[in-house]
């Protein structure tokens, strides 16, 4: 019997006051403790209105995960990469590795970024970085349904995107009152986030709304369930991430995430003693362009 996929819980992430000062804005999406969300650590909604040239940001390290940045408005990055609306980056800091995110000029972004764990066999892998412009993500359109795959399979197309942890990212649009009916791995845990419009999801057609989070019933079946979407009266703009539990406990803090409470203690000394390189030095080989 196919299982159908439902909603589970539904939650709308206040927005809160930024890092970066009274321009930027920010919404914790992922809530939940990570025996609840693996693969998922954390996910932010980053907004930022810039309005002075004042720079923000700046360097920082980041090791034993991956970012897994989606670029929904604006541009952001530097002279050695940047990022336009669309693109994807997955950064895999595994071992150690610095970047920068400094800010200095008016600018207006929206960021989707996310830490999701590495396998524990590949929690100190050789970084790496992999960009996925928005010209290169592939795209299925019918029936009043535009799905744009970022990362893995879903809707019969596959992303090139190498992953560790197997995961899938699609930006599904929908017209008004249409409807897509999609496989996903019935193991997956699985979240909607609604960008613009409203949606109703499964058999049931409960309701999720723009700037909620609606997660997936879970199961530890490993064939393939059904997930059906019906837009609302405006059409909708959705994000699914959905990712393969690795069931590894991990130690989070500050910029790092380890195994116990040794490895971000070693990290620390590592970072403060210089030794880890910044992402704009890695080699060819470890920067993966599509």
């Amino acid at each position: 019997m196919q299982i159908k996929r439902k909603l589970q819980n539904v939650h709308t992430p206040p927005t809160e006051p930024g890092f970066l000062g009274p321009d930027h804005s920010a919404r914790a999406v992922i809530q939940d403790g990570f025996a609840q969300s693996d693969p998922f650590i954390i996910l932010m909604d980053d907004v930022l209105d810039k309005k002075d040239k004042t720079p923000v940001g700046g360097p920082h390290p980041h090791a034993g995960f991956e970012t897994v940045s989606l670029l929904l408005e604006g541009e952001i990055g530097d002279e050695e990469h940047t990022m336009h609306a669309g693109d994807l980056q997955i950064m895999t800091a595994g071992s150690g590795i610095v970047h920068t995110e400094t800010i200095d000029k008016e600018a207006r972004m929206r960021l989707l970024q996310m830490w999701i764990t590495l396998p524990k066999a590949q929690r100190w892998i050789t970084p790496r970085v992999q960009n996925l412009p928005f010209a290169s993500v592939p795209k299925l359109t019918e029936n009043g349904a535009e799905i744009r795959v970022y990362s893995g399979s879903f809707a019969g197309l596959t992303s090139p995107i190498q992953n560790y942890v197997p995961l899938i990212i699609a930006d599904i649009h929908l017209d008004s009152n249409s409807s897509t009916l999609q496989q996903l791995a019935a193991n997956y845990n699985a979240f909607l986030y609604v960008i613009e419009g409203s949606i109703l999801v499964g058999e049931e057609q409960k309701p999720l709304q723009q700037n909620q989070v609606g997660w997936l019933d879970k199961f530890n079946d490993k064939t393939t369930s059904e997930l059906l979407l019906r837009a609302g009266e405006n059409g909708a703009r959705v994000i699914l991430y959905a990712g393969e539990p690795q069931h590894d406990e991990i130690i989070s803090y500050g910029p790092f995430i380890g195994d116990s409470k040794q490895d971000i203690q070693r990290l620390y000394y590592e970072y403060n003693r210089g030794q880890m390189r910044h992402v704009n030095t890695l080699p060819m080989e470890q920067t993966i362009n599509y």
